[in-house]
């Protein structure tokens, strides 16, 4: 194990941390609210910690393995986590430390699920704070720093690259990431709504995160501004490669990517059930769409909005968000579920072991958008997909000690596991997390980090043939060199990162 690289690594992205404060100060400034001076404060304590770190590394070689990538990237979210919650803890607002960390993981794995009763009592930098980290966590806190600072070689979201180096294709992602955030936040802005309401809704919906600035989440905002959240919601939720073939000019294609047609297909048919299922609550049909395709989009995508308490409706509506939280959005987009290609994928195999009952002696292969999927592939999704229900069972069980109903216990370890925000029963929108104890809290605040980062480099940071000398993580090694400090852990991040 090359803990010097580790370490390294790991100071430097705390360094990144205490820059992404700056805003927060900025706003405390301009609102002359009294904890400015503890933020500059907050912020030189986490700088000093990675300088600290950067010190005490003194690696003999800059190669690292698979492990070291994996845990470097599962660390960097504990880390943040951690250190993002001084500015709660301290300040007084979030007292109990186990809330604050939870608070501040829910912000950057761009969750949305919250402690809070009432986020109205929080000064206007802590608000923007909180808001801010759906924004850094959306795209991938490693995929941001790729995107300043060239330090590998990678593939992109997807099986296929979008340009050959991983820096270039980081910066990419992050001019598009950029360019849609900037686009709502505008759009926002001129349907008249607050200037600082529109940057923290605008964040939490470019990072599909969903902290609200009002009691009342997004319902006292206008239909033309929640129907540009949902639009919003729905784009951020999409492959970015279908912007990538837009920006091209080759928009003829974006019809066969066929996990961003399945996707909106999905929506359309969830939005069209559910608006006749609720349409006996409503004065109107009009009104019926408008609460039903914001609730599918903002579960869907795992942004975790809200514009009613969906915990009123139906059953059936009820049920088939349960579902949307699970499928999920695009891979290579900033949502986070299971994702609507792996359920794709799982059911081409079904059919394909469906027809070699039936006819045994053909030979068939799993085609995805034109293209044989290799066996690897088909291993990675049946591992992922086993992995994520034993760590969700687990879960359930564990957070089961608190003696809440299964409806609220399964609904918010789906609600976290999946980075969605709200679940149902005891923490549905019109409640939060904070009746949950403190081991509870731990297994969900593991739950919103694991899922963030597809499940395996969590459970690779638990394993003790991780620690173990000698061992090595199947694959090759990364060659070092002054640029790359972190090479193969950079060639799992973005997949890692944004699925």
């Amino acid at each position: 194990m090359n803990y010097a690289m580790i370490f390294r690594i790991l100071g430097w992205m705390l360094v990144f941390e205490a820059g992404f404060m700056a805003p927060s100060a900025i706003v405390a400034a301009v609102y002359r609210e009294a904890s400015v001076i503890w933020l500059f404060v907050w912020m030189a304590i986490v700088t000093a910690v990675g300088l600290f770190l950067r010190a005490v590394s003194r690696p003999h070689h800059h190669r690292i393995y698979a492990r070291e990538g994996a845990v470097i990237c599962a660390l960097i979210w504990f880390l943040y986590s951690i250190f993002g919650a001084l500015p709660f803890k301290l300040s007084g607002y979030i007292p109990d430390m186990f809330d604050a960390v939870f608070e501040t993981a829910s912000g950057f794995t761009t969750t949305g699920a919250s402690i809070l009763s009432d986020v109205e009592v929080l000064p206007h930098w802590l608000l923007f704070w909180r808001s801010f980290t759906h924004w850094v966590g959306g795209m991938g806190i490693l995929v941001f720093v790729m995107a300043i600072i060239p330090l590998a070689e990678s593939p992109g979201p997807s099986g296929k690259k979008m340009v050959p180096k991983a820096s270039q294709t980081a910066g990419l992602l992050y001019k598009m990431y950029i360019f849609l955030t900037v686009l709502q936040l505008l759009i926002l802005v001129l349907g008249r709504m607050p200037l600082f309401d529109a940057f923290c809704i605008t964040f939490g919906t470019a990072g599909t995160g969903g902290f609200s600035v009002l009691n009342s989440g997004c319902a006292t905002y206008t239909i033309f501004q929640q129907v540009v959240i949902t639009v919003f919601m729905i784009l951020f939720g999409t492959n970015f490669s279908v912007f990538y073939l837009i920006m091209l000019g080759r928009i003829r294609e974006v019809p066969k990517v066929s996990e961003a047609m399945t996707y909106y297909g999905i929506i359309g048919a969830a939005v069209a059930l559910i608006t006749v299922n609720i349409r006996g609550s409503y004065t109107s049909i009009g009104l019926s769409i408008k609460d039903a395709a914001f609730q599918v989009g903002s579960i869907i995508t795992t942004t975790g909005f809200a514009t009613t308490d969906f915990n009123i409706w139906p059953a059936f509506s009820k049920w088939i968000l349960i579902l949307l939280m699970f499928v999920g959005a695009c891979a290579g987009s900033t949502g986070g579920g299971i994702k609507v290609s792996r359920i794709q994928v799982v059911f081409k195999a079904i059919m394909k072991e469906l027809d070699s009952v039936i006819h045994p002696n053909d030979v068939r292969k799993i085609r995805y958008d034109g293209k044989v999927l290799d066996h690897a592939v088909l291993r990675g999704i049946n591992v992922f997909i086993t992995a994520y229900f034993v760590v969700f069972g687990l879960s359930v069980l564990l957070v089961s000690v608190d003696n809440f109903g299964l409806e609220t216990n399964f609904s918010a370890v789906a609600a976290t596991l999946n980075n969605i925000g709200p679940g149902l029963g005891g923490v549905g929108p019109a409640s939060n997390f904070s009746g949950y104890g403190a081991f509870s809290t731990c297994v969900l605040i593991f739950d919103m980090i694991a899922g963030r980062l597809e499940i395996l480099p969590v459970l690779i940071l638990l394993s003790p043939h991780t620690w173990a000398e000698g061992s090595v993580l199947r694959g090759k090694h990364v060659r070092g060199s002054r640029e790359a400090e972190n090479d193969l852990m950079m060639s799992g991040s973005l997949e890692m990162e944004l699925g």
